[in-house]
């Protein structure tokens, strides 16, 4: 075979952009391997960079296959002796826009940037897990270092890379708080989360105590989230932000409050995703899929996305296997 087929993006706008086409498959060099795509996740940054935003900026020319997340079979490997092995099961991120993306039957991705598929997992739900779950693990655990004693307040926290954090931070033995809308309240507590409070009804700023740190998924976008966050964060503490452009004004702001605050930009590093895969496999954190779609109806994966009320996260089904 020489070509696939593959969602492309002819461009910056709404989701009607997004059409199913032929492309060339892609050609693998140097560590590279080719995986069969069965399934691809996908994510709010993904949205974005449909929109204009996100990372738009590097797209070089049109049309153009987005996507991260993805979990399939391997075609090819980088040499005869690598330990993954053609017709392993496999899952992880491309590295878009370096790399094409995984909205597509095939796609050539790094050796480093992949990891065995947990058994446990079927590839929709390994799917949803790379990108969200690789967020999650950075903010939480390599950059708040989550402990026992620990106060974490975790916007969002019933979203794709809310719920990952929800769960390492509980994990590692930190107190947990998770804002949501009323129908989630009950599963963060199933996740982990020690206290909730819905946001719809609730001013998290009013009823909360204070916190080591903040894991801000939400920013200025939505009722100033980011700023009122600042008010129950303890002097010294820790605020992180991960939408691009959601709260343009953060460092400054935080520093006048008295804070230390970074941004995090996700990497797609397949030994965390391994070490991510051994508690996805003894079930001390689960994925949850809240909707799958058909990859020629990507366009309506992301309208829904965009209506802000996913729980867990959307799965594109790409190929059977």
């Amino acid at each position: 075979m020489t070509t696939m087929q593959a969602i492309l993006m002819e461009g910056s706008g709404g989701p009607e952009v997004l059409t199913c086409g032929t492309v060339e498959m892609p050609v693998t060099v140097n560590s590279e391997f080719l995986v069969k795509v069965v399934a691809a996740g996908v994510n709010p940054i993904d949205a974005k960079t449909r929109a204009g935003r996100g990372v738009t900026p590097a797209i070089d020319s049109y049309p153009v296959v987005i996507g991260n997340d993805f979990s399939g079979v391997v075609v090819s490997t980088p040499y005869e002796g690598h330990p993954i092995k053609v017709g392993d099961e496999v899952y992880g991120m491309t590295g878009f826009p370096r790399y094409g993306g995984s909205y597509a039957e095939y796609v050539a991705v790094s050796s480093l940037s992949i990891a065995r598929k947990p058994k446990a997992l079927s590839h929709v739900e390994a799917a949803g897990v790379p990108l969200a779950a690789l967020t999650a693990w950075g903010m939480v655990v390599e950059v708040a270092k989550a402990h026992e004693g620990q106060r974490i307040l975790i916007h969002a926290g019933a979203g794709g890379v809310g719920h990952f954090a929800v769960q390492f931070a509980r994990f590692f033995g930190a107190y947990v708080i998770a804002t949501g809308s009323t129908r989630n309240l009950g599963w963060l507590k199933e996740l982990g989360a020690n206290e909730t409070v819905d946001y719809t009804s609730e001013n998290f700023d009013e009823v909360i105590d204070t916190v080591d740190v903040v894991i801000d998924l939400v920013g200025n976008v939505y009722d100033d989230t980011g700023t009122r966050s600042l008010s129950v964060v303890r002097h010294g503490g820790l605020v992180i932000n991960a939408p691009t452009g959601s709260w343009p004004t953060f460092l400054d702001d935080a520093a006048e409050a008295g804070l230390r605050a970074t941004s995090y930009k996700v990497a797609p590093d397949g030994t965390n995703l391994a070490v991510i895969s051994r508690l996805l496999e003894s079930g001390d954190v689960r994925v949850f899929v809240d909707q799958v779609f058909e990859m020629d109806a990507a366009a309506d994966a992301h309208r829904s996305l965009e209506t802000g009320h996913t729980r867990g996260k959307i799965v594109l089904k790409v190929s059977d296997y």
